[in-house]
């Protein structure tokens, strides 16, 4: 098991990494305040995982609640999130009752809200079992769910207390959900390290064909990348605005699709060759920098053409990005590999050539 720690003062958390996790309950116990928790997780994990954590929790003393929701993006809405709100009030949950979220980023981002709000904060717990969870959504405090309009535009920043990660959960994640995840890793190497990104075009091969020692160390290395900017800008007022290369394009492709058609790392990857695509028309970005992102996107089995939902459409959904300010769209873009920043100036002529080259 590796660790990796979260550096916030008093909120401080680490990041257990590594194989057969669920089976060391002694992990999850200092961390409890009180012997009982509720287990939310959905009803895809819940029949892989759900029976086994809750065992080794009860054999370790713990009274558990088990919540179970419906899969997907599309139910990451105020229905399902009322549904957790009304099982933690009838059972009597109280402040000190912990939640876990055993699931993908969608089950930790609804848990994180219920306990962000349920009795003002209760505290929780992240059991990633997506590698895009374990890369990145389970890490950094943000929790929220979808509006109609757009992704995650209601929400709280709620850190958990600990980040379980284990990473023999990946064996049983769809070929789809899994090259999903690796559009987080890939980020990870554009905006801050170019090493990783030689790493990964060296070591697709094994990462896609899920090698343990492989698998251990792209995870490992995306959290220490996360853990530092969120401790650097934990409210995003600065630096870690760059998390989100890619985002603003692949929200919108997400939202204008209704959610659920393309998974979240699909539209990631094919926003972030949108935002390659600006940053090379606009001079910044070499040609052959540009190559090589769509090259391991591709490589990585991920999508780099977004659907055409045509120019108008693209700009009205980005408006109602979290990043805009003082009216402007701000995007991340790339000077080169391993170099992003965060900008409102761009011409709208270039971001339009971009929108309209979908298809």
């Amino acid at each position: 098991m590796q660790t990796v720690n979260v550096a916030l003062g008093e909120r401080s958390y680490p990041i257990h990494i590594g194989g057969e996790l669920l089976e060391r309950p002694g992990l999850l116990l200092p961390h409890l305040p009180q012997p009982r928790v509720a287990i939310v997780t959905n009803d895809v994990v819940g029949p892989l995982y759900l029976e086994r954590l809750r065992r080794n929790l009860a054999g370790a003393g713990v009274a558990v609640l088990l919540i179970t929701v419906p899969d997907g993006e599309a139910h990451k809405n105020w229905a399902t999130l009322n549904h957790i709100l009304d099982t933690l009030l009838r059972e009597r949950c109280e402040r000190k009752t912990t939640l876990i979220a055993l699931g993908g980023g969608v089950i930790g981002d609804l848990t994180g809200f219920a306990a962000a709000i349920y009795l003002r904060g209760v505290p929780f717990i992240q059991v990633p079992t997506t590698l895009l969870a374990q890369v990145d959504s389970s890490v950094g405090g943000k929790t929220g769910i979808n509006h109609p309009l757009g992704k995650n535009l209601i929400g709280a920043f709620h850190q958990p207390r600990l980040v379980l990660a284990d990473t023999a959960t990946l064996n049983t994640l769809p070929e789809r959900e899994f090259a999903a995840g690796l559009a987080e890793v890939i980020k990870y190497g554009l905006i801050l390290d170019a090493a990783l990104f030689d790493w990964l075009e060296a070591n697709i091969a094994r990462l896609s064909a899920r090698d343990p020692e492989a698998l251990e160390y792209a995870v490992r290395r995306s959290c220490e990348i996360k853990a530092a900017v969120v401790a650097a800008d934990e409210r995003e007022s600065g630096t870690r605005a760059l998390l989100n290369l890619g985002h603003t394009f692949g929200h919108a492709v997400e939202a204008g699709l209704s959610y659920g058609t393309w998974l979240h790392g699909e539209a990631i990857a094919a926003g972030t060759v949108m935002a390659a695509r600006l940053s090379q028309r606009m001079g910044l970005l070499p040609p052959a920098d540009a190559g090589r992102i769509e090259s391991l996107l591709s490589r990585a089995g991920l999508p780099v053409r977004a659907p055409a939902l045509g120019v108008e459409r693209y700009l009205d959904l980005m408006g109602l990005d979290k990043k805009v300010e003082g009216g402007k769209l701000r995007l991340i873009l790339l000077r080169r590999i391993g170099e992003a920043f965060v900008t409102s100036d761009f011409p709208q002529g270039e971001l339009r050539a971009v929108l309209a080259s979908t298809v």
